[in-house]
């Protein structure tokens, strides 16, 4: 007895194909060749430059790790560090509560001219990174505009921005006013996300406004929170802007190494350390990237809870 096997005939709708296609790859590829040239290649220049100093015998010798190592045991980089996590851990939940608040009132249907509200509070961030700290700039400065007018009306210092214990108080008072107006946005945008079956249930068992926003809508926003803290943490580790251009108004205060991004600026423009400053990018970079997962990690598990 003989057996034979019949030819496998393909499924209607198949198509056998001996060749990879790389049409996905023709989409991709402009894009790739993008991020390879403006991130991958100065990420890996960066630590290239690292792992090397420029000596007066020998010139630009490869030294390893001693860079990193100089780094962690800087008291200016430490200094500037300390400084933007205390920036973070005051600043960032300021602005954060402001912006969540912000998003709840605009979502709720007894706050009238909710639109005009919104552009409002959102305005702050179309406006120029620049040009809204030269206009805070001009507002604190202790010899013109706001602050100096004050002072000259009560005849006494009633308010210095720019004291050595208020500056980084004007400092976040400037991003907070940047970003409120961002991350409520953000919120806003989560809100309009939740079904509204959830809202008639809710008004069903009797709940209240208050009852409605702590059982309902802050459960639902918990993900928006977590990009909007990550980003927020991103963005004060990468503080330079604000202090950069206040300088010249506070030089006794704001240092060149007041954050660490000014350090490695002027540790390469103005001190020709490329290489220590790239080390300290480096060091930034990392600090900053487990920071973040460690948030986004925390914040994945409560969702999953």
């Amino acid at each position: 007895m003989s057996t034979s096997t019949a030819p496998r005939i393909p499924a209607p709708g198949m198509r056998r194909s001996d060749r990879r296609d790389w049409r996905g790859w023709a989409f991709v590829g402009p894009f790739m060749i993008v991020f390879a040239l403006v991130f991958l290649a100065p990420l890996a220049y960066a630590v290239y430059l690292s792992l090397f100093r420029e000596q007066l015998i020998g010139g630009n010798a490869f030294v390893g790790f001693a860079n990193y190592a100089q780094a962690l045991t800087d008291p200016q980089f430490w200094e500037a560090f300390g400084r933007v996590l205390v920036f973070l851990v005051i600043q960032v939940p300021i602005m954060l509560i402001l912006a969540l608040g912000a998003a709840l009132g605009i979502d709720s249907a007894r706050l009238r001219g909710a639109s005009f509200f919104r552009i409002t509070l959102f305005l702050p961030y179309a406006v120029p990174a620049v040009v809204a700290v030269l206009m805070w700039g001009y507002i604190y400065g202790d010899q013109f505009g706001l602050t100096a007018n004050i002072n000259q009306l009560v005849g006494f210092e009633l308010i210095t921005p720019f004291a050595k214990n208020w500056m980084l108080v004007s400092i976040g008072n400037i991003v907070t006013w940047e970003f409120v107006g961002y991350n409520m946005l953000i919120f806003y945008s989560s809100l309009k996300t939740i079904p509204t079956e959830l809202y008639e249930a809710a008004s069903i068992d009797g709940a209240g406004a208050w009852r409605t926003v702590f059982s309902i809508k802050i459960p639902a926003l918990r993900g928006a929170i977590v990009i909007a803290t990550i980003f927020s943490i991103i963005g004060s580790f990468q503080l330079f802007n604000e202090p950069n251009i206040l300088r010249p108004l506070a030089p006794n205060v704001i240092t060149t190494f007041y954050t660490p991004n000014m350090y490695a600026y002027n540790l390469s423009f103005a001190g020709q350390q490329f290489n220590y400053a790239a080390t300290v990018a480096i060091i930034m970079g990392i600090v900053t990237a487990v920071i973040a997962y460690v948030v986004q990690l925390r914040g994945s598990r409560a969702e999953v809870r």
